[in-house]
């Protein structure tokens, strides 16, 4: 456990939960913002997220969870789907607080390929700990496995992080009824 660190965990959270989504599960956040911690000792657990008002229950539980919510004004394509795309807006946060040195290491949750960049500028100095990708291995961009930087996928954590109101029943190989 590296609890005693401090590191910054910056979310992308559209692709965060597009990813567990497609592998077909939902997340705790609350559990996991206690993983990371835990885990890599996180201190600020940014997510970069779309604003969109009918959504308020589940941003009061994040921030009840322990995230840091920064939000995009979102705009709605031709069919009405919202589009809050928050990419420059994490590299930014992530690269002003490595220039301001307020962290020790950073990690990044994202499977895209736009945070390349990001990702080597955060490993040339010696800031980045790991990038954590919300989507199955061979879903998780070219881009940012050519950086070279370690990769961990949420998958495999699954047992840990996820929702138990999205867990079956009987889906953990438990029984289920009553034995009296």
């Amino acid at each position: 456990m590296k609890n005693k660190s401090n590191n910054f965990v910056y979310i992308d959270g559209a692709n965060l939960y597009k990813g567990l989504e497609s592998s077909g599960w939902a997340m705790d956040y609350g559990r996991f913002r206690v993983w990371l911690t835990e885990k890599y000792g996180i201190k600020h657990a940014y997510i970069f997220i779309g604003l969109i008002p009918k959504y308020k229950d589940l941003y009061k539980y994040l921030q009840e969870s322990g995230f840091t919510l920064v939000f995009k004004e979102v705009i709605y394509d031709g069919n009405g789907k919202p589009k809050g795309n928050c990419d420059a807006d994490l590299v930014l946060q992530a690269a002003c607080d490595a220039y301001e040195n307020k962290f020790e290491k950073a990690i990044v949750v994202s499977s895209d390929g736009d945070y390349a960049g990001l990702i080597k500028f955060l490993s040339e100095r010696g800031k980045l700990e790991i990038i954590l990708s919300p989507h199955a291995k061979n879903l998780c961009s070219i881009l940012l496995k050519r950086t070279g930087a370690p990769i961990a996928y949420l998958n495999d954590q699954k047992i840990i992080l996820q929702s138990q109101k999205e867990k079956a029943p009987g889906a953990d190989g438990t029984a289920q009824g009553s034995f009296s």
